[in-house]
């Protein structure tokens, strides 16, 4: 008899671990679900579509909005009209347990998801709002926050903040992405669409972290390398604003620069995302990679590389886009947990990324 109890004891403590080990891992998963934001191909959806599903199996932390698929420019993906775009917006939040990120990149000028040929407000560059007197400034990025928030979005991934100091600069000084390349300028302007989109209950994203303005290339298409051009002076913006509570996300650049990581660029640096950041310049707040299918990341590092360097070094949020490439899910969610399982990623940061999560959804009453 006693033989069977105890045999009837360990049945069910092998059972009853199993059960807790299986939650959990669900719990672990969710998590890091709660670290994603990724980009998907509908412009309509329902509870079959399969962002849907994955935005309920793994509650994920953000989507991003495209109008058009990169490499066809002539194909609507996520956006069309203000009517179809409230749609979209309201079915995400209504399939949602969790607060997400709807987010989108609509600086304004020549980078605008939302275009006037689609019926929405034509908003001015970085470039030409920095020419304007603040209060029109102030007048142009009112009429752009309120947009968009009337549309279901409540994170932008603007303002720029990266001097304009490399006139053959492509990706940003020539499409107009700046404000300009005094510290105060770019910080003043900068301050008025952070508090703009702020009053409509919209998340800014300050972008490109330590600084893209001196580069020459494009850390779409390849390694970039700002080692002989950038300069501190590209932090000021960063450190006026953060001293001043502007700052709620901040989003690294993939540019390679050797005076601040001799192997790294600054996405998947510790020395840049944790020492300079967050230590040296005090910055508490949620921090979202640059898209880590763009070619500077993509062609030099695996997929379990770059995730566990990304983690590992202080970013609190990997972008997915979905545009220069196709990530399966299930396969990167699995990638993270399996490097947080044996170790590579210690799970108090995975607990820590979470928490400053949170902590902006409640901020912002998402």
């Amino acid at each position: 008899m006693k033989l069977i109890l105890l045999f009837l004891l360990l049945f069910n403590v092998h059972f009853l671990s199993a059960d807790a080990i299986s939650v959990e891992d669900e719990n672990l998963k969710k998590m890091i679900g709660h670290m994603l934001i990724v980009g998907f191909d509908d412009e309509k959806i329902d509870e079959n579509s399969k962002i849907v599903q994955q935005i309920q199996k793994y509650e994920l932390g953000g989507v991003i909005l495209f109008d058009r698929f990169y490499n066809d420019r002539n194909k609507t993906k996520n956006i069309s009209s203000p009517e179809q775009l409230q749609e979209l917006t309201s079915k995400l939040k209504s399939f949602v347990k969790k607060p997400l990120f709807i987010s989108i990149d609509q600086e304004g000028g020549k980078v605008a998801r939302l275009k006037p040929s689609y019926g929405f407000s034509e908003i001015p560059s970085a470039l030409n709002v920095s020419k304007l007197s603040l209060p029109h400034a102030k007048e142009t990025y009112k009429t752009m926050a309120k947009m968009i928030n009337e549309n279901g979005i409540n994170c932008n991934f603007a303002p720029v903040v990266d001097l304009a100091l490399n006139p053959k600069n492509s990706v940003i000084v020539g499409l107009e992405r700046s404000f300009g390349t005094s510290n105060e300028q770019v910080s003043n302007y900068a301050k008025i669409l952070i508090e703009a989109q702020k009053k409509e209950g919209i998340v800014s994203v300050l972008k490109h972290f330590p600084g893209h303005g001196s580069s020459l290339g494009d850390s779409h298409q390849g390694f970039v390398d700002v080692s002989e051009t950038w300069s501190k002076k590209e932090l000021e913006p960063y450190q006026m604003l953060i001293s001043s509570g502007h700052v709620e996300m901040i989003m690294t650049a993939h540019v390679f620069n050797s005076h601040l990581d001799e192997k790294y660029p600054a996405t998947l640096s510790y020395n840049v995302n944790t020492k300079l950041l967050r230590q040296e310049m005090k910055y508490s707040g949620v921090i979202v990679s640059d898209d880590l299918q763009m070619k500077a990341i993509s062609e030099n590092f695996s997929l379990k590389e770059t995730v566990t360097m990304a983690i590992n070094g202080g970013v609190d949020m990997l972008l997915f886009g979905n545009q220069l490439g196709s990530q399966d899910l299930d396969a990167l969610v699995e990638t993270i947990y399996m490097q947080v399982k044996n170790g590579a990623i210690p799970h108090a940061r995975i607990l820590e990324s979470n928490k400053r999560i949170e902590l902006l959804q409640k901020k912002m009453s998402l």
